[in-house]
């Protein structure tokens, strides 16, 4: 994940937005209410992309105060590194990735949204959210252009049969076949 600030998204590793990228398990493995998937190429045991979701809403600042108080912690399921390798997408990965982290949150009991922000620069994000979920908040639109981040809900589900997955240990790999 850690390669994913530096190469694809031109801002270098940021201590306030990607703590989580350096301390995975202690972010996602060890709370029962968040969970970190991977997917791995068969071929080659290479990590091809990645989805997180954890109890914590927006915080104010950075992201505007409706949001924060819209979504709180403990309250909201937010989606994190939701990410596909360039060479790895098009093929359903975010999408699987995204249902099953929709399927842990509806199982969890405890949540009452879903909500994500997503950096529109970034080629294909927006799109596939807006595939996925209504836009919240565009803060391109906002006065002198706010972070211009796009923030988004995404429709709980309802609790898949047998929990989350059989996802007892948080961690789940799912394979690119290709």
């Amino acid at each position: 994940m850690l390669d994913t600030v530096y190469r694809d998204f031109d801002t270098g590793y940021v201590p306030r937005w990607h703590g989580d990228i350096v301390d995975p398990e202690g972010t996602y493995l060890r709370s029962a209410r968040h969970t970190l998937l991977v997917a791995v190429d068969e071929r080659d045991g290479q990590v091809v992309a990645t989805g997180a979701l954890d109890a914590r809403g927006p915080a104010h600042p950075p992201n505007p105060r409706a949001l924060a108080e819209r979504y709180p912690s403990g309250r909201t399921a937010q989606l994190r590194r939701v990410y596909v390798r360039p060479e790895h997408r098009r093929r359903g990965l975010a999408r699987r990735l995204v249902g099953r982290l929709l399927d842990f949150a509806a199982a969890d009991g405890g949540y009452g949204a879903v909500y994500l922000h997503t950096d529109p620069a970034v080629p294909g994000a927006e799109a596939f959210w807006r595939s996925l979920g209504e836009v919240v908040c565009d803060e391109r639109a906002a006065p002198g252009g706010g972070q211009s981040v796009v923030h988004f809900e995404v429709p709980m589900r309802a609790v898949p049969r047998g929990g989350a997955n059989g996802n007892d240990n948080h961690v789940a790999c799912v394979a690119s076949r290709s």
